[in-house]
């Protein structure tokens, strides 16, 4: 299965960059109703601020942007193709595109790196000094390598390890935000996924 994912991630990936996106996440799985794939989106970071480094502070020269269930649809629509061309599938599946939400997961090196300063979890394959799981402050990410500290120490876990990781969200920043735009309760950042079925070729 892990061969099929990253095959999968490899023929997907770059139609989503060429939609000025990024790939976050893939998942494929065999459920209840059937196959589906689960397709998570982003917009890249942009350009600093000089100084900013507050985690969770509007640090882009731009206005934050989010994905919309337009940029998931344009991109669901995108795969489809790309993915009928390369006929690899052979039965019937879902294909499913949505943003991360703001427990976006974390994956590569650079994802670790990007969100230094932000609270996350994480869990490895194979303990790291007596434990898998870690619950705290991203300190960054070099050499294959994570750094987190949580209750009082600076843990180093192996990239290749790391079995799950996901952002803890911030909801004293989604509430300034939500402020900041008018909106009254935060809306978790989340754009719904557009959905569509595939069928055999």
């Amino acid at each position: 299965m892990r061969k099929e994912i990253d095959d999968l991630w490899r023929l997907i990936e770059p139609p989503i960059e060429g939609a000025g996106l990024e790939l976050v996440e893939l998942q494929w799985n065999r459920e209840v109703e059937g196959w589906v794939m689960r397709v998570f989106i982003d917009r890249p970071p942009g350009p600093k601020l000089p100084g900013a480094a507050e985690p969770g502070a509007a640090d882009s020269i731009f206005q934050p942007m989010y994905v919309s269930h337009e940029d998931c649809e344009a991109v669901s629509r995108d795969l489809s193709a790309t993915l009928d061309v390369a006929d690899t599938i052979r039965h019937t599946y879902r294909l499913e595109v949505s943003s991360p939400g703001i427990d976006r997961p974390l994956r590569r090196e650079r994802d670790f790196a990007r969100f230094a300063g932000r609270q996350a979890k994480i869990r490895t394959t194979d303990p790291v000094e007596g434990r898998r799981n870690f619950s705290g402050v991203l300190s960054g990410a070099a050499e294959g390598k994570v750094q987190i500290d949580c209750e009082g120490r600076s843990y180093q876990l192996p990239l290749d390890s790391i079995v799950r990781a996901n952002l803890i969200p911030d909801w004293d920043a989604e509430f300034r935000r939500s402020a900041e735009e008018g909106q009254a309760v935060p809306k978790g950042r989340e754009a719904k996924p557009h959905t569509s079925p595939r069928s055999a070729s």
